[in-house]
């Protein structure tokens, strides 16, 4: 059993490190100290359900409706064309430190809309979730459940220290050049992706 959780957490892991829309999000988010605990538990939340969808054999969805992969491909695609475009606009625009950020105007329901948008329109999430995860959990039969709950384990504990580590890196933040080039490089990284999705289709 304890094999099983382990290998979920160390997969989950590995797959949610590499920097991506969401956890660009969660790193601003953490900047800026802005709904840092609610964005990260709606993360990890978020994960959390897949994962368990995942590891109950939901991935076989994708093979009786493999209509919906396309969708959800496009759908992603335009919302981070959208999202890296706003982030161009705000390094463009500047004049942002983090002393004087806040929440940016941003209320906790804008904030968190946007948090579940970069989580359930990103194909990849359900990649990594329902068809990976939930197709490798089936080697640690009868133990899917603790590979699933290691998983799980792996994304709380991922975007807690992101949102809540992101402060040790204030006091580069406390100068509007910084914020400028966080803005482009989500931008570049919101682009990648969406250029990534579009040319799979």
């Amino acid at each position: 059993m304890w094999d099983a959780a382990i290998a979920g957490f160390s997969l989950s892991l590995g797959l949610i490190l590499a920097i991506g829309a969401q956890n660009a999000f969660v790193l601003r988010q953490g900047l800026k100290r802005a709904y840092v605990f609610e964005v990260a538990l709606t993360c990890a939340l978020s994960d959390a359900v897949l994962i368990g969808l995942g590891v109950a054999g939901f991935a076989a969805l994708a093979d009786v409706m493999p209509s919906l992969l396309p969708w959800f491909r496009w759908g992603g695609a335009v919302f981070l064309v959208a999202y890296g475009a706003r982030s161009f606009w705000a390094a463009w625009r500047g004049g942002e430190a983090l002393e004087s950020a806040g929440n940016g105007g941003q209320t906790r329901l804008a904030a968190l809309a946007t948090c579940l948008a970069l989580t359930w329109l990103n194909p990849h999430v359900y990649l990594d979730t329902l068809a990976l995860l939930g197709s490798i959990s089936t080697r640690y039969a009868p133990h899917e459940l603790a590979f699933g709950a290691g998983a799980a384990i792996a994304s709380f504990t991922f975007f807690f220290t992101l949102a809540y580590g992101a402060r040790l890196l204030a006091p580069i933040f406390a100068r509007p050049t910084a914020w400028r080039v966080l803005d482009v490089g989500i931008g570049v990284v919101m682009w990648v992706i969406a250029a990534g999705l579009i040319m799979g289709a």
